[in-house]
């Protein structure tokens, strides 16, 4: 590689970095500007970006992508979208902030923008390996948050729906047939939104507990059979050879 090309991509990677930086620092500083963050919210704000910036850019280095193109730039607003979404999340908990309704718009937000990443990723023929990663755990991170959040009034049970993701992950480190690719399946994305609008619907406090809870019963249901079929699937081809693309 030409020390031209190895210059440019680094600069990319710096702006990219400076860009996000910048991003999230303004949609902080406005959030504590009009609903009030406090100490905690802030904490967690900003090591949300510092870990966010980090991993982005250690994943970018290995992916060697000269820059994030326009499909992960839409996913990397939804996972500054998730940062905000954590610092108002800490501060309704401590009590440094009442506001809930801004926290759940701007999960929406996220949410709405969950397909748009893909489909322009398709669009301009920028599909990658790297881009598919980052919209799974901008997903991850966002339902985690939205978990904690929930389980707080509706029961630590909740928090099952979290750290399912997670949960995956670390398995994988112990079973590494867990690390196989899995075929591209709607249902499994479906599965994913669910979640997502169902912690939304839930901690907005617009149902009464029981229905809160009964709804996030039903996600968590459908989460674990998306993850128990594809446990199941890959458990079956444990001993295939690997291979890129897999079909079902």
């Amino acid at each position: 590689m030409s020390i031209a090309v190895r210059a440019w991509r680094r600069s990319c990677k710096v702006l990219t970095t400076t860009g996000a930086l910048a991003l999230q620092v303004i949609g902080l500083g406005t959030l504590e500007l009009t609903v009030a963050l406090g100490f905690w919210g802030w904490v967690a704000g900003v090591a949300h970006l510092v870990v966010l910036t980090t991993l982005l850019m250690h994943g970018a280095h290995r992916a060697q992508l000269p820059g994030l193109g326009m499909a992960n730039a839409v996913t990397l607003v939804r996972a500054l979208l998730g940062g905000q979404v954590l610092a108002l999340t800490i501060a309704l908990l401590v009590g440094d902030s009442e506001a809930l309704a801004v926290m759940i718009g701007i999960a929406v937000v996220a949410i709405a923008l969950d397909g748009v990443d893909g489909q322009v990723a398709r669009r301009t023929h920028n599909c990658s390996d790297f881009g598919a990663r980052f919209d799974l755990e901008a997903d991850a991170f966002l339902v985690m948050v939205l978990s904690v959040y929930a389980a707080v009034t509706l029961g630590w049970w909740v928090l099952a729906i979290g750290l399912m993701r997670y949960g995956f992950v670390l398995a994988a480190q112990l079973a590494p047939w867990l690390n196989r690719s899995l075929p591209v399946r709607m249902d499994r994305k479906v599965v994913a939104v669910m979640q997502m609008l169902g912690l939304v619907v839930a901690s907005s406090g617009v149902l009464p507990t029981p229905y809160a809870q009964g709804l996030l019963a039903v996600s968590l249901t459908a989460l674990c059979w998306s993850f128990g079929r594809d446990v199941l699937w890959l458990w079956q081809r444990r001993d295939a050879p690997r291979q890129a693309e897999m079909d079902s």
